[in-house]
């Protein structure tokens, strides 16, 4: 009980001291009112035993400890932040590389004279052809381009969406093999289309005559 009276007198020295240091500015009304406060605070803590001191500080820990974990949320919160903005930051400067890129190309492109704009030739017109699909595009248009290689085609479908691809191969693994290549360079939507006389015909009946054909040899 010793210790406890000791402890409730500094607490009541923490309390009432700085009051009164600034009760000296105060006028006498104000300090009246300010004595008349510390009595009562006196009194309470004289009222105060160890049950409730002891209670009094788990509480204080207890504010302390969630003041901590809310404290660790509020850095990890900003860590997560100024992880999203670099990353943000990142994807910016990657565009914008892009972007230069695609432009140089568009004026290479624009640069070359127009003899070198050879027709495409129909030469794969005829027979079993494998392209690569790399985009179907409703507001992209890029016919200025197509005459510019005979590997780069472009045609509308009844959706009227612009199809293009590239490649014309005679043998399907070339194109697979050239698929995957594109699809290590980004082009993630790559597949393969085959053509039959320069149309359009379904992957899965020619994938079915070339098994049939390798098993009958």
């Amino acid at each position: 009980m010793k210790y406890l009276w000791i402890i409730v007198l500094f607490l009541f020295t923490l309390t009432v001291i700085p009051e009164a240091t600034q009760a000296q500015e105060l006028s006498k009304k104000e300090k009246k009112r300010l004595k008349k406060e510390q009595k009562s605070k006196l009194k309470e803590l004289k009222k105060m035993n160890a049950a409730d001191f002891q209670k009094l500080q788990d509480q204080q820990q207890e504010f302390k400890q969630q003041a901590s974990e809310l404290s660790g949320e509020i850095t990890s919160l900003k860590n997560q932040s100024e992880s999203k903005e670099s990353e943000i930051r990142q994807l910016k400067d990657q565009v914008r590389r892009l972007e230069g890129q695609l432009e140089e190309a568009r004026a290479e492109l624009q640069a070359k004279p127009a003899e070198q704009n050879v027709p495409i030739s129909n030469q794969y017109d005829e027979g079993l052809i494998f392209r690569v699909q790399i985009g179907a595009y409703r507001d992209k248009n890029l016919e200025q381009y197509l005459s510019s290689s005979e590997s780069f085609n472009g045609e509308t479908d009844a959706q009227g969406l612009q199809i293009y691809t590239l490649g014309n191969f005679r043998d399907y693994w070339e194109a697979d093999k050239f698929k995957k290549y594109l699809r290590a360079m980004g082009v993630k939507d790559a597949w393969i289309v085959p053509y039959r006389d320069g149309a359009r015909v379904p992957i899965k009946e020619v994938l079915e005559n070339l098994r049939s054909n390798q098993s009958s040899e």
